[in-house]
């Protein structure tokens, strides 16, 4: 299919030249070929977000060409039929797909179009926003950059291009805000009646909520990543009848979807996130924690694997289901005014808090850093703006200061 396309694609489209007089291949039979090629060698999530990356670049070097399928056909073909691996059968792709895709193999530009500084600049503008035309996150727009490096220095390797088109242009990131928004933070007491909310949803005897408390919990007295918390075994506790407990983190299980996983399944198995291989990170769990969790285990018992949260086949909780039974707990637990607020708006709010509490309990930063799994730089530019403690410590010793001279 690769072959075709290319082929295709540089008789109808392919009069630009490279380096050694041939025809140059179109920018999307060069990314099928690019797409193959890095596949096997990235995991499930960043087949995700180079499949992304490639949707927008390949959308920014088409050329004028008539009968240009809407956008959101074009998006759709290209997110869901091209850039996926193994290529799904063109006599099961359905018509109006098949068709817009034989549209963009026409009218994508030749890959030498890259030289043109114009060309690339126009480029380098589309990985800076998201569809709606809004700027996206930073670290957004670097992954997508970061696609384009790497297919850019594969086209070098191969002698597709002669040169790089980006080395002649400056270009920076738009920044965006990351640090966390305080509003989004809540305070024990709503921590705690959310939770009891979630034992609520979904009534006793099915106990769709009640086998989420737990993992609700981990993320916010352990400050557990949704994907950390969802692989949590019994192994990696220590759940002691009285006192502080603790759990080994090893292993994530993000939800990517099935069409970017080896397994066909929709969560992929993953290290610790920027964690080397099979490295660990031990974090203390607080006796309210330890209680919840072996309660937990009392009523479900916990996976084949010894995961203690899962769903009622025994799967793995999908993002999807903690996602709309943390949205039931809200309208629960909260009164209309805090529900339409930002306040734990999503699951992870609950890690934001618990980071949050931890730096304005007074713990060293380089402890919760280490808990939470971060940089101390990063753990304090992100949360600065939650550091409520910490302000009213030093407005307390303001005041002492200006009443020794009142």
């Amino acid at each position: 299919m690769v072959r075709a396309v290319r082929e295709a694609a540089a008789e109808d489209f392919g009069r630009g030249r490279n380096g050694r007089g041939s025809v140059s291949v179109s920018w999307y039979a060069f990314a099928l070929e690019y797409l193959e090629a890095r596949w096997g060698q990235v995991a499930a999530k960043t087949r995700a977000e180079t499949n992304d990356a490639l949707c927008s670049i390949s959308v920014a070097m088409l050329g004028r060409a008539r009968g240009r399928p809407d956008d959101e056909l074009l998006r759709r073909a290209l997110r869901n039929w091209a850039f996926v691996m193994p290529r799904p059968d063109p006599r099961t792709t359905p018509t109006e797909v098949r068709l817009a895709l034989d549209w963009v193999a026409r009218a994508s530009r030749p890959l030498d179009d890259r030289l043109d500084p114009v060309v690339m600049r126009g480029v380098l503008q589309a990985l800076r926003l998201k569809r709606d035309g809004t700027v996206a996150a930073a670290e957004t727009q670097r992954r997508k950059r970061m696609t384009l490096v790497n297919s850019v220095r594969y086209a070098i390797e191969l002698g597709r291009l002669r040169a790089d088109p980006l080395a002649g242009i400056s270009w920076r990131i738009t920044e965006t805000v990351q640090q966390v928004d305080p509003r989004v933070v809540v305070n024990p007491v709503q921590a705690r009646n959310l939770l009891r909310a979630v034992s609520y949803i979904g009534g006793w005897e099915r106990a769709r909520g009640r086998r989420l408390v737990g993992l609700f919990a981990g993320m916010y007295y352990a400050g557990l990543r949704p994907a950390e918390a969802v692989a949590v075994t019994l192994a990696d506790c220590v759940l002691p009848t009285a006192g502080w407990g603790s759990v080994v983190l090893h292993a994530t299980r993000p939800s990517v979807g099935r069409k970017w996983t080896d397994s066909g399944r929709n969560h992929d198995l993953r290290g610790l996130k920027n964690r080397p291989p099979r490295d660990t990170r031990t974090v203390p769990i607080p006796p309210e924690l330890v209680s919840l969790w072996r309660e937990s285990i009392d009523a479900f018992g916990t996976a084949d694997d010894g995961r203690l949260f899962f769903n009622e086949k025994g799967g793995i909780v999908g993002s999807s289901t903690y996602d709309r039974a943390w949205r039931e707990a809200r309208e629960l637990a909260l009164p209309p005014d805090l529900v339409a607020s930002p306040l734990a708006v999503r699951p992870y709010d609950l890690r934001h808090s618990a980071l949050s509490t931890w730096l304005n309990a007074g713990v060293d930063p380089t402890e919760v850093a280490e808990r939470a799994g971060n940089s101390v730089e990063v753990l304090m530019s992100r949360y600065a703006k939650c550091l409520y403690g910490r302000q009213a410590l030093a407005n307390s010793r303001i005041d002492v200061l200006l009443d020794e001279y009142s």
